[in-house]
């Protein structure tokens, strides 16, 4: 975790899923969808969420045995998405607190998150934190997804803020890489789908950092 500590008003970037928004279930349940539809058995789900975070394979080959992600992998994963995610997304408690909070000391909101867009503002929406954000960032979004840095620069662009007045918050190795790649702050938090040894354990003691450090 590297922090600057400054009074400067941030731009505070925030992974989706495994971050502010517990989705294991949906996650896996929707992978296994689009599985069903290919022809192929389902997978663990205690399995697939291992490899969620893993940068060092080609999920679209280990899910679905393809090279890429097509229109169909992202219709029917979205499809999932849509039927379901009133029923299996919930927030992280404490989440929607500290986000208010934020906004509150003035500070700009994002998400850089490597699910679809319309998965992405369904979650939101439902979950009351989507008004919350001033610029969203997707898979579908840009070039190419996290570990790759493009959606932090898109949202650095559209937000009008310098690497260095910035801050990205998430819970596996995409993300950090994708922050080191962009040259922004990172804070790993672990009470999502991974472990990490040097992370931030409860979203109350994130809640104390943020607040004592901006």
């Amino acid at each position: 975790m590297q922090l600057s500590s400054n009074s400067e008003k941030k731009l505070i970037i925030f992974d989706m899923d495994g971050t502010l928004v517990n989705s294991s279930l949906t996650i896996a349940n929707a992978i296994n969808y689009v599985r069903k539809n290919l022809g192929f058995d389902a997978m663990e789900q205690e399995y697939i969420l291992r490899l969620v975070n893993d940068h060092t394979i080609n999920p679209a080959q280990k899910f679905y045995h393809a090279q890429a992600f097509d229109a169909d992998h992202e219709r029917w994963f979205s499809e999932y998405y849509s039927k379901n995610h009133e029923s299996e997304l919930v927030l992280y408690e404490g989440i929607k607190e500290l986000l208010h909070s934020l906004k509150d000391k003035g500070h700009t909101l994002g998400v850089a998150t490597n699910a679809y867009r319309i998965s992405t503002i369904e979650s939101l929406t439902h979950l009351d934190i989507h008004d919350v954000f001033d610029g969203i960032a997707c898979y579908d979004d840009v070039a190419q997804g996290k570990p790759h840095p493009d959606m932090l620069h898109k949202l650095l662009d559209e937000l009008e803020h310098s690497s260095h007045e910035s801050l990205f918050i998430g819970d596996g190795p995409r993300d950090e890489i994708a922050s080191q790649r962009a040259e922004i702050d990172y804070i790993m938090v672990d009470w999502g789908f991974t472990e990490h040894e040097d992370a931030v354990r409860t979203v109350s003691d994130l809640h104390k950092i943020l607040i004592e450090k901006y």
